[in-house]
């Protein structure tokens, strides 16, 4: 399956972005989902995953509560609703189909640069 992430800009802390990652290739409906996100200097880690039929969601501790996962099957999409954003949400954020869940990513889209300003 390809990916394609976009929805990432520049934000003030406080604020929301919606990410988008659009699959095409193989069925999408079959794959469990990821966003994943790599801070500069930092190694990347893993911030929420959806399983195939959306009603299954887990998230790093970090983005409960302000991170919403969801997916839409018959536009081959899964979202990212970031809302109440900081600083140290600034990353390039990637999506992914996942192997094994809910972290072991299989394929990778290209990232979409997050920036949040305090």
């Amino acid at each position: 399956v390809q990916l394609q992430a976009s929805g990432g800009g520049l934000v003030q802390a406080g604020g929301s972005l919606r990410l988008s990652c659009a699959a095409s290739g193989r069925a999408f409906s079959n794959y469990d989902m990821a966003w994943f996100r790599q801070a500069p200097g930092k190694e990347r880690e893993f911030v929420a995953a959806i399983n195939w039929s959306g009603d299954r969601t887990y998230y790093t501790d970090s983005v409960k509560g302000r991170f919403t996962i969801s997916r839409d099957n018959a536009k081959n999409t899964v979202y990212l609703q970031m809302n109440s954003l900081k600083p140290e949400d600034t990353a390039v954020y990637y999506c992914a189909a996942l192997r094994r869940w809910p972290e072991e990513a299989g394929s990778w889209g290209q990232g979409t640069l997050v920036t949040v300003s305090s």
